[in-house]
């Protein structure tokens, strides 16, 4: 039976639920293209772009039918059998702590676990109408790993875990790349030669990440058969980017052929049959684009210059083309453009502010913003002091990277969007039937999928560019080569706390990564420790924060006299 004297409480939950999937998009899902966006592997727009696809499609398309009424397993909610709607009314208030607190995050761009955010409001509205005693703190029947796979314990585990096994596995092939291919007498060749590899243990990962973290849908496998569908499409991912994708490579940043476009890809060795390449038009820059650009010393500026001018003396009306177009600032084109002068109802008015509605949140420069006076001095002396790779090498993992991130996007959009519908998949729950969900579980239409789904795409879209900056080159120096072992660590980690039911966090293990990776560089200076420590403060406060206000709310509701009673109306 529907409690209809409770539309209040399922409207507010509806709000504050979708306001809490607004956060997710604009403060955790930023934390997969962070790294992508500072490198310059891809532009800010089409990562949005690609973003908000693989989220929405991992949402709605394989996203947990069957969410937890409570996913860290926090309250006991048989004790809320015989008053569901007190059950109703603290998760109304998890969700609104959580949307409240993650709102204050994502403006003072602030990255936080969404998860242990929610986590704190389920604490607190469980210490308000149980006490202590009705959380569960550790998992007292679980052995070895199973006693902080649950429980308040796990949040504590995940500051040390995340960070540290992922600092651990993506340094690990960030120096492998490193030494392998970046520091060789020959680094585009050397890396032509681990280009099928690296693609082969990454679509490896993939396949891992799907099987074992991959939402609702059902992998008839065996424990048997995992490893060797992960061993076979590895290596037969492998064999397909050596035949098709290593010869187009080779010739683009080799020979560099100029004419050769993506579409010649799919002819595969025959690109090696190609003639003698033509000299390039002297306006044409190529496909490889300085990824150090604004990030080098002044020196190193200088030599860089030196560099570019004697490799095109050849050709003096080509050096004097290329001055021209230097002499000229590049402009990036904004999609919103300038407010146009006249009052606010003309029509190029009105049209101003459709574009900035819709245009607003990806009309922004992530890479280039950098803030200015000591702190701006401080990034700019950090960054000097890492090292530089070859361009063209670099170029090679530009690709990886976008693939990693669009896996964990995807991945992401299949687990995580439970976060904002889990508490109001049970709010609805109660809400429609008038009890508690059965076996803690609580049916999630297909609706609320695409409501949770949209909140994340809507706050990734509008203001995720916010924690990109902080989550970007404002830690450490990014590159291709190293943002690609940020997120391949990263994922690594993910999937192996996954099999070994350890608890971890996006967040907290692509911030692990990053540092893990400025390490190689072997200068403590060459990362922002101070921003590594306001990262973490934000974690420290987290749960505390949200049980705080989920915990005060759900006392004032439960405590408050009721001014309207029989006998005031009477």
């Amino acid at each position: 039976m529907p409690l209809t004297e409770f539309n209040y409480l399922f409207v507010t939950g509806t709000l504050f639920a979708f306001l809490d999937a607004w956060n997710i998009g604009a403060n955790d899902v930023a934390n997969a293209w962070a790294t992508s966006v500072a490198s310059r592997s891809i532009a800010y727009l089409p990562a949005m772009v690609t973003a908000a696809v693989m989220e929405f499609s991992g949402a709605v398309g394989v996203g947990a039918r069957v969410a937890d009424t409570i996913r860290t397993k926090i309250v006991d909610t048989q004790q809320f059998t015989s008053s569901p709607a007190v059950l109703m009314l603290g998760m109304v208030c998890a969700v609104v702590a959580s949307s409240i607190y993650l709102s204050f995050a994502t403006k003072v761009g602030l990255p936080v676990s969404t998860t242990h955010s929610l986590m704190g409001g389920v604490i607190g509205f469980g210490v308000a109408a149980l006490g202590t005693q009705g959380i569960q703190w550790v998992n007292q029947q679980g052995v070895g790993v199973e006693k902080i796979n649950s429980g308040v314990v796990q949040v504590f585990m995940a500051w040390i875990i995340a960070p540290v096994l992922a600092g651990v596995f993506a340094s690990a092939i960030f120096l492998v790349t490193k030494y392998a291919v970046l520091l060789r007498k020959n680094p585009v060749m050397n890396g032509l030669f681990l280009v099928p590899v690296y693609f082969g243990i990454t679509a490896s990962l993939v396949v891992m990440l799907l099987v074992w973290k991959g939402g609702s849908y059902e992998v008839n496998l065996t424990d048997e058969q995992v490893p060797i569908v992960v061993v076979c499409v590895g290596i037969a991912f492998s064999l397909l980017v050596g035949v098709l994708f290593v010869p187009w490579l080779y010739r683009v940043l080799v020979k560099e052929d100029w004419q050769l476009r993506w579409y010649h890809i799919f002819q595969g060795p025959l690109v090696l049959r190609r003639g003698e390449v033509p000299p390039a038009p002297g306006s044409y820059r190529g496909p490889v684009r300085d990824y150090y650009e604004g990030h080098r010393a002044p020196s190193e500026a200088a030599s860089q210059g030196d560099l570019e001018s004697r490799a095109s003396n050849d050709n003096a009306e080509d050096l004097a083309r290329e001055k021209e177009l230097e002499a000229v600032p590049e402009r990036r084109r904004s999609l919103v453009g300038a407010k146009p002068a006249g009052v606010w109802y003309s029509r190029e008015r009105f049209w101003y502010y459709i574009k900035w509605v819709l245009f607003h949140g990806v009309d922004q420069d992530v890479v280039g913003h950098q803030p200015g006076g000591t702190e701006g001095s401080r990034l700019e002396e950090m960054h000097a002091r890492a090292a530089k790779y070859d361009n063209r090498a670099e170029h090679l993992y530009s690709f990886l990277q976008i693939m990693t991130a669009a896996t964990a996007s995807f991945t992401h959009g299949a687990n995580d969007v439970s976060n904002a519908i889990g508490p109001y998949a049970t709010i609805f729950q109660i809400w429609r039937d008038g009890r508690l969900p059965i076996n803690d579980e609580a049916d999630v239409p297909i609706w609320i999928l695409v409501f949770g789904g949209a909140g994340i795409v809507l706050g990734l879209w509008t203001y995720g560019y916010n924690i990109m900056r902080n989550l970007g080159n404002k830690i450490t120096l990014h590159s291709p080569s190293r943002g690609f072992s940020m997120e391949l660590g990263s994922a690594f980690t993910i999937i192996m706390a996954t099999r070994l039911a350890l608890p971890v966090s996006t967040t907290q293990c692509i911030t692990g990564a990053t540092v893990g990776v400025g390490l190689c560089n072997g200068d403590l200076k060459t990362i922002n420790w101070r921003m590594v420590a306001w990262i973490y403060g934000g974690w420290f406060i987290t749960l505390p924060a949200t049980a705080l206000i989920s915990g005060c709310l759900m006392g004032f509701v439960l405590n408050a006299p009721r001014w309207l009673s029989a006998d005031l109306l009477s």
